[in-house]
This record gives structure tokens, C-alpha cells and sequence, in this order.
């Protein structure tokens, strides 16, 4: 079994986990499966709001698969998120890549 049925097997066995759907978005991410790993970083989001850094790769996603618009929106969202956190890491990056896409 591939590290990405894997991970859809646990994302479905755990459709409340944050993490799995992260795990699997990233996956996507590094096959560049862009509107999948979309999809999974969305689901990360519904089980727990405050995820930033589901924000951030969400948002490299959506640039990856030519969608800055979105991408920028979604980095706006995740910033407060973060700030709100004091998660100024997150912020951070997030404010980087939001800028490479000005």
C-alpha cells in the first residue's frame, strides 16, 4: 500500500482528526495534486478551525495550481487565525508567501 492510500485510509477512518487530513494534503501537495490537496486541507479546516498552517499549504496549493486570488484570501484568513494564536511563526510564513504572490 502506497504512503497515499495510506493516508486516505486513515483520513477515513478518522474523519474528525485535523492531522490526518493535513498528513494527506501534504501528500497531495508533494505529487502535485493541487485541487486535492485543496480538498484535504479544507477537511483539516472544518475539524479544527484554528489550524493555521493547514492555511498556509491550503494556500500554496491554490497558488500551485494557478488560483493567486484565492490563495491570497486564504492567506488573509490564516493570518488572523494565527495572530489570534500567537502563533507568530505561522504568520509569518504565511505573510512571506502572501507577498511572493503580490
Amino acid at each position: 500500500m502506497s504512503r497515499l492510500e495510506q493516508l486516505r485510509k486513515l483520513a477515513m477512518l478518522e474523519p474528525s482528526d485535523p492531522l490526518t487530513h493535513y498528513g494527506l494534503g501534504i501528500e497531495y501537495l508533494n505529487l502535485q495534486r493541487y485541487d486535492e490537496a485543496v480538498a484535504a486541507f479544507d477537511a483539516a479546516l472544518a475539524a479544527d478551525p484554528r489550524y493555521s498552517t493547514a492555511f498556509y499549504h491550503k494556500a500554496r496549493a491554490q497558488a500551485g495550481a494557478s488560483r493567486p486570488d484565492e490563495a491570497r484570501r486564504t492567506l488573509e484568513a490564516g493570518m488572523v487565525v494565527a495572530r489570534e494564536a500567537g502563533d507568530w511563526h505561522a504568520e509569518g510564513e504565511m505573510r512571506g508567501l502572501l507577498e511572493s504572490l503580490a
